[in-house]
């Protein structure tokens, strides 16, 4: 592996921000400093963390960031279910991006056991 952006989980988190950023152009004009922005930052979180874990030139610090891309994840998994509570998006909308974010989520899990396992 050459760079972080030969990752699928990253590749699969940009794929993510997009998704979500095309999602909350559709949010109330109301909610544009408030979860707009905050959806929006933790999405961005997700690749990001990614890639500076992976610059990174110890494993335990890769692991890290690696746990705080998982975290900025479970965050939007509940904002994206508050906005489809307040009925902000459409069901087949949150499913979409609700079911990538599992599969990053099962992503991001895996590769931190794995370097857990290896820094053994």
């Amino acid at each position: 592996m050459k760079t972080y952006r030969d990752l699928i989980v990253w590749q699969k988190g940009m794929d993510l921000v997009e998704d979500t950023y095309k999602l909350t152009k559709h949010f109330p004009a109301e909610e544009l400093y408030c979860l707009t922005q905050q959806v929006r930052r933790c999405v961005i979180s997700i690749p990001s963390n990614i890639a500076e874990g992976y610059g990174r030139n110890h494993t335990k610090d890769y692991i890290r960031f690696l746990q705080i891309s998982s975290g900025s994840l479970y965050e939007l998994q509940t904002q994206i279910e508050i906005a489809l509570r307040l009925e902000y998006i459409v069901k087949e909308d949150f499913d979409k991006v609700n079911n990538l974010s599992i599969e990053i989520e099962k992503m991001l899990s895996s590769l931190i056991y794995k370097l857990k396992q290896s820094s053994k």
